[in-house]
């Protein structure tokens, strides 16, 4: 194998038997009964693969994203790589030592310490004892949770356990650095440092391999993106390509995003989304928007009960992961106050000109109701679209042909006098 790889995969598949109409048995007795009575009785197995032949290979020094809907066989792949579940058939190699976070507190002792965690972690990774002596007070710095050092993590919130994690994953100079999701569980102020902390990781030629479904910020972080689906590779390669083909995987443009029927739909039995949709002044799907022009977010939903008066939310979102504006549908208060019957609604948000600067930018939508507070349907990056500008005398721009900075470029009213 080249010198320049950091992970080698081949053939990597991971199947898992899901037993159908079954009741297990607890205790012995329980097992015996029920042989007795059904004595011919076979149980129903189902094969469900969560990964299925996959290949590929990783440079040293990349920073790659695997991204995919939910059970395309993201996490079941990082979990291999980090050596905590086996393949069913395939192989992979790992080219240098790997420090992963996967979930919260992942590979923690509950009864140790915080401290006594910092040091068994860095064993784990090979490290020695000097080695992590001279990262130890960074990694306590970064966490945050120098007053429980010396508490026992079974004793730690949720966001403790990530923000020590996290530290010792990243400050222990693993060569690979593995990470999933978890860090939506801190605050968005640790988040930063997080995602601060991986790019100063990826600047030392270091491996990197993040799982998130914010596509805004894997094209931030990583060059190079891979698409799962079904657990196969739909897609690898340039991540601004590769997340746009995200939204179209499932058919359709990044500007639209449909769901057939209220069975496969994001929901409950209150209300399920139906589709969302980037429109320009026409009503033409568009997944670029002039910045002097108007354009259109609508968002239908199957409503399915006449009890409740489900609300929806849009919450529009930069590359760089930042929340621009949120906004609801009980703005309008003739609709809100109207009693709700069960149908299909669409609700259509409109994004007057000059508002958003230039950029790519994602919707996430929910849906929800209030008193009491309830989120019946929440999808992150439903659709994305891109918002562009020329250079012309007409524009806010006027002459300026740089990138224009700030998240919002609005046209204001100003007055000047000379003299």
């Amino acid at each position: 194998m080249p010198g320049d790889v950091a992970i080698s995969v081949r053939g990597l598949s991971k199947a898992y038997t899901i037993a159908h109409n079954v009741e297990r048995p607890i205790t012995l007795a329980e097992t015996m009964l029920q042989r007795m009575r059904h004595p011919f009785r076979r149980q129903s197995d189902e094969t469900f693969h969560a990964l299925k032949d996959i290949s590929f290979d990783i440079m040293k020094g990349d920073v790659v994203g695997i991204i995919g809907r939910n059970g395309a066989g993201k996490s079941t792949l990082l979990k291999i790589l980090s050596r905590i579940t086996e393949p069913t058939a395939g192989e992979i190699d790992l080219y240098g030592r790997v420090g992963s976070l996967l979930e919260v507190g992942t590979g923690f002792h509950p009864e140790l310490t915080g401290r006594e965690n910092v040091y068994l972690n860095g064993h784990i990774l090979g490290m020695r004892k000097k080695e992590i002596d001279r990262e130890f007070d960074a990694i306590v710095d970064f966490s945050g949770v120098e007053r429980f050092l010396d508490t026992p993590v079974k004793r730690f919130s949720s966001g403790m356990y990530v923000r020590l994690a996290f530290a010792v994953a990243a400050h222990l100079n693993p060569e690979i650095l593995i990470v999933d999701e978890v860090l939506a569980v801190g605050d968005v102020g640790f988040q930063r440092k997080c995602l601060g902390k991986m790019e100063d990781v990826s600047r030392t030629g270091r491996t990197v391999l993040f799982v998130s479904h914010s596509m805004p910020i894997i094209t931030r972080l990583c060059p190079k993106a891979i698409l799962l689906k079904d657990g196969q590779i739909a897609a690898q390669g340039d991540s601004n390509e590769i997340t746009r083909l995200y939204f179209e995987v499932d058919g359709g443009s990044s500007a639209q995003r449909e769901w057939r029927t209220p069975d496969t739909a994001p929901g409950d039995s209150c209300a399920r989304l139906r589709s969302v949709k980037v429109t320009n002044v026409d009503g033409e799907i568009t997944d670029t928007v002039d910045v002097s022009e108007e354009f259109r977010i609508t968002v239908e939903y199957w409503n399915q009960t006449d009890e409740l008066r489900p609300t929806v939310s849009i919450q529009l979102v930069n590359d760089q992961g930042l929340t621009l504006f949120v906004s609801n549908d009980f703005s309008n208060q003739q609709w809100w106050n109207q009693p709700r019957r069960p149908g299909v609604v669409a609700a259509t948000c409109t994004i007057p000109p000059h508002l958003l600067s230039e950029g790519q930018f994602s919707v996430v939508v929910a849906l929800c109701t209030y008193d009491p507070d309830h989120v019946h349907a929440f999808e992150r990056d439903a659709v994305s679209f891109q918002v562009r500008d020329s250079v012309d005398v007409d524009r806010i721009r006027e002459k300026y042909t740089k990138q224009w900075p700030g998240l919002v470029r609005p046209r204001l009213t100003w007055q000047v006098k000379a003299g």
